[in-house]
């Protein structure tokens, strides 16, 4: 039987077996007839929640007391007496992280996904996203799929009493259908004699446009390989703005640098990039929405001949909170090339998908899952016509690593 039910039957047993004796005995004592001798049996098993209570023993038989410590015994087997203090936090769904470890407690799951669904909060977070791309090529009508992981190593560094450093890590692994040697071979081809160059990167996991198309079928190969790896930083207030409408808004601003790490040119920019970033969100009782936008200039190449980077990622997210720990929603990837023509710059995904936070062991881990479609595709070059995302996030609140803080 579950300890928790046990003691509870057993103290309802003891307490009817001895109602007689709890009616005749007098539950207000003058407390200046009490010694430590006198201490009561619920005084010695719970001495926080007991101090302040006059000196009286509620459970003045031997059967009754006997009864409550073998229920006591059977129930801390399992679940020890909770300090006040930490009920208290639990209580408090929007309660601070960092001041219920210092007091010695345990963070709720729910405050934990709170923590989680602010992406300048307190917490340091291993974002580990696979997403499977279906590609269309708009000269042939044809259609393959290009897979892609990217890891984000998140954490927050305290600069001072007012600010925080919002630091995201940012490397790839893509597999495009596009056979990098074929594409190499068929360099300086094109149709009327106009030269081709090797496509510019792009955000980790879109597909960089081909433009003009190549004269070979591109869709009869694949390649695999590293991608470019790239950092995020964001300056944050560290405490939030709380609004009317109960939920709390916060804000950051920062910059974002791009190495050509690429193991392959069409798996990367051969770029050093550089530009602005901004991130704002709003986190209310049910609703979650925001966005991130980052934008890549090339400054630098390691290869000349390859075409210049200046490509704008707005991330946007919206969710809805169906309890503590699981939402609806999603955070598609807007993005545009400004090298390309009109009609090609932007690629604009709508989506569904959800979000739930489990505990695996003592680790808070967030598993999600969405749907992508692109109401807005390039005409002439490569692009997106569905994703199909998937993550793992496991997270710790940074007052656990004394060099966050």
């Amino acid at each position: 039987m579950n300890s928790r039910l046990k003691y509870a039957l057993l103290t309802l047993l003891a307490i009817a077996i001895n109602a007689p004796a709890l009616a005749d005995r007098s539950m207000v004592l003058d407390p200046s007839s009490t010694s430590i001798e006198d201490m009561s049996l619920a005084e010695m098993l719970y001495p926080e929640v007991m101090s302040n209570v006059p000196k009286a023993d509620p459970f003045p038989t031997p059967s009754l007391r006997n009864a409550l410590l073998l229920a006591h015994e059977e129930h801390d087997e399992d679940a020890p007496p909770v300090d006040p203090k930490c009920v208290k936090f639990q209580d408090d769904p929007g309660a601070d992280v960092g001041e219920i470890l210092r007091a010695g407690c345990q963070p709720s799951l729910a405050q934990m996904s709170a923590l989680m669904d602010n992406p300048l909060g307190n917490v340091a977070m291993l974002f580990t996203q696979f997403d499977f791309y279906v590609k269309k090529d708009p000269a042939t009508g044809r259609e393959d799929t290009q897979y892609n992981y990217m890891g984000i190593a998140q954490f927050p560094k305290k600069l001072g009493s007012n600010w925080n450093l919002i630091n995201r890590v940012i490397w790839n692994v893509g597999s495009v259908p596009l056979d990098q040697d074929k594409i190499d071979d068929g360099f300086g081809s094109g149709p009327g004699g106009v030269p081709i160059t090797p496509p510019p990167g792009d955000f980790p996991g879109a597909m960089p446009p081909i433009n003009p198309p190549l004269p070979i079928d591109v869709f009869s190969g694949r390649t695999t390989g590293f991608g470019d790896m790239m950092y995020v930083g964001l300056f944050s207030p560290q405490q939030p703005i709380k609004t009317d409408l109960g939920g709390i808004f916060a804000w950051g601003l920062g910059f974002d640098v791009g190495l050509p790490t690429a193991t392959e040119d069409i798996l990367g920019s051969g770029k050093y990039t550089a530009g602005p970033s901004a991130l704002a969100v709003y986190m209310g009782p049910k609703w979650k929405f925001g966005g991130l936008v980052t934008h890549f200039k090339d400054f630098a190449s390691r290869d000349s001949s390859r075409a210049d980077v200046n490509i704008t990622n707005f991330q946007y997210f919206l969710f809805y909170s169906l309890s503590d720990t699981f939402s609806i929603g999603a955070a598609p990837n807007i993005i545009c090339n400004w090298e390309q023509g009109s009609n090609n710059k932007c690629t604009v995904p709508i989506g569904i998908g959800f979000a739930s936070t489990v505990n695996i062991g003592k680790v808070p881990v967030r598993f999600g899952a969405e749907l992508h479609y692109s109401i807005v595709q390039p005409d002439d070059v490569l692009g997106t016509k569905w994703d199909f995302r998937f993550y793992v996030i496991p997270a710790a609140p940074s007052a656990l690593f004394q060099w966050m803080n």
